[in-house]
């Protein structure tokens, strides 16, 4: 399932870097990271919003339930990637 919720995320935001974690191991709450400049100058809420519009399809299915995320402009996640121990696909 995490490999499905990443590509959604990367048709929706092609530019984009994501992870995509499942740590309950549950299948169905997951949490992910997401950079791209396409958040340039959106506010935190909007960024979220074109992640979720990605995500609509498995959200409705309820093949997702829960999504914990985090989204960072490049600039952003250069600052901040030191608190994250994930590995980002380029």
């Amino acid at each position: 399932m995490e490999e499905t919720i990443r590509e959604a995320i990367l048709k929706a935001i092609p530019d984009a870097q994501v992870a995509v974690l499942d740590p309950n191991r549950d299948g169905h709450h997951f949490e992910a990271i997401v950079i791209s400049p396409a958040f340039e100058g959106l506010s935190l809420v909007k960024q979220h919003r074109l992640v979720l519009n990605a995500l609509k399809e498995e959200f409705s299915s309820d093949t997702v339930h829960a999504l914990s995320l985090k989204t960072f402009t490049p600039e952003k996640w250069a600052q901040q990637q030191a608190r994250y121990n994930v590995t980002l696909d380029v």
